[in-house]
């Protein structure tokens, strides 16, 4: 799918334009505070320490998140993504949670590999389907939750599985119905991957002149994704101090029993203050900790991911509306179903 130029870069300046607006809105919060604190007035100092926690917390699954995202645009050709992820069967939603419980980025790491998928041709069922099972599903996540949960785990795993092929199967049959936003349908190619990627390796002449080029190619790739998530990511991170700094602990434990209620206000929560899976992780351990409330935690755990204003932003922004705004509708009623019956059973 070629992009127009002028298209092209419109696109790079808005892209530009609001990551400096992000950007200048923090240095002036910054500034603020040097002058606030420099009258002992301490107000914004917990609103900062929060953001700069987060950015610690998340900086290097995002790193790590636009690096595959730049070897997925470099090595990677459109017709793999095609064959693979682009064709409108049920099968493609398996190869998306596959390919996502692979992946060893967090939510928002992940944002970047999604993207880029996008862009090499992966249809919008996929997409989603990828995005939802991977904060949860992948390796590194399943290692923390069985180290915090222990065999509990394996119901977290197993529910964000279920609930991205479930969405998955549902964002295809909307796609059928016209109804989301998608990529245009490709002819699908008659050819082995396997064969072609031993034919590339056999070709590929490891010199230093191809390394470099190589390398550029990956960092070019990785910045143009960079230029696309990253004022996302600052501005989620942001609302997220903001509701860490400002809401009291004690109101997680106070309001988070097991029940519709308790439910309903941690689906709230978690839509406010959902930063990253690996952060995430522990600050649900702390809420079954505290209140023993499986569903709750659940809810909290999967809730981030699936009503993330950063996730949703950028759905908008490169897939469309309908598909952003689906995604929570869909989602938040199997979560809570789920949540509800840990709640009852366990």
């Amino acid at each position: 799918m070629e992009e127009c130029p002028a298209c092209s870069h419109k696109e790079r300046k808005w892209y530009h334009e609001k990551l400096f607006q992000v950007i200048l809105f923090l240095v002036l919060v910054q500034i603020i505070h040097l002058v606030l604190d420099h009258y002992g007035i301490t107000v914004l100092h917990s609103l900062l320490a929060s953001f700069y926690e987060y950015v610690g917390m998340v900086w290097f699954p995002i790193l790590i998140g636009l690096l595959l995202g730049g070897v997925i645009e470099y090595y990677v050709p459109r017709k793999y993504i095609i064959k693979f992820l682009a064709q409108h069967k049920k099968r493609t939603i398996i190869y998306s949670v596959g390919l996502g419980f692979l992946m060893s980025a967090c939510s928002h790491g992940i944002l970047a590999i999604s993207m880029e998928l996008y862009k090499k041709g992966a249809s919008t069922p996929a997409v989603i389907a990828f995005l939802l099972a991977s904060p949860w599903a992948n390796l590194p996540v399943t290692i923390l939750l069985f180290g915090l949960f222990g065999a509990k785990a394996i119901l977290f795993i197993l529910s964000a599985i279920i609930i991205a092929i479930t969405t998955g199967f549902i964002y295809q049959f909307l796609d059928k119905k016209g109804i989301i936003e998608c990529n245009k349908k490709e002819q699908v190619e008659q050819f082995s991957v396997a064969e072609d990627i031993r034919k590339r390796i056999k070709s590929y002449n490891p010199t230093k002149k191809s390394l470099t080029k190589d390398l550029k190619g990956v960092m070019e790739g990785a910045w143009q994704l960079t230029k696309i998530i990253l004022w996302w990511i600052l501005i989620g991170m942001f609302l997220a101090s903001v509701a860490r700094a400002y809401v009291p602990k004690e109101f997680f434990t106070s309001y988070m029993s097991p029940t519709i209620a308790g439910l309903i206000v941690t689906l709230l929560l978690a839509t406010v203050i959902e930063i990253c899976s690996e952060g995430s992780a522990p600050l649900a351990f702390e809420i079954y900790r505290q209140t023993r409330a499986f569903g709750n935690t659940f809810t909290f755990l999967m809730a981030g991911v699936a009503t993330d204003y950063t996730e949703i932003g950028l759905i908008w922004a490169n897939i469309g509306k309908k598909a952003a705004l689906l995604l929570p509708i869909i989602t938040v009623p199997q979560i809570i179903i789920l949540g509800y019956l840990f709640n009852i059973l366990l």
